[in-house]
């Protein structure tokens, strides 16, 4: 259960980053495809990384990753 009080921009990067935890995930995780690596679409890649440079939060990823720990710790 949450217990950090984030903003909606914090919120929005969180939300962000665990997509592309997911999809790295679930790249990593699918069917070996004629030995190519696993792909991550340029769009999730994009998403994290405006939602934390709105969220003040690009170049700050010690502070960011507390906020995904208390809000998401089992991410």
């Amino acid at each position: 259960m949450p217990t950090a009080v984030l903003t909606d921009r914090e919120r929005t990067a969180v939300q962000a980053y665990l997509r592309l935890l997911h999809t790295v995930r679930a790249a990593f995780d699918g069917p070996p495809d004629d030995g190519r690596p696993a792909v991550v679409p340029p769009a999730v890649l994009a998403e994290a990384d405006q939602a934390l440079a709105r969220a003040g939060l690009a170049g700050n990823e010690e502070e960011f990753f507390r906020l995904l720990r208390e809000w998401c710790p089992r991410a």
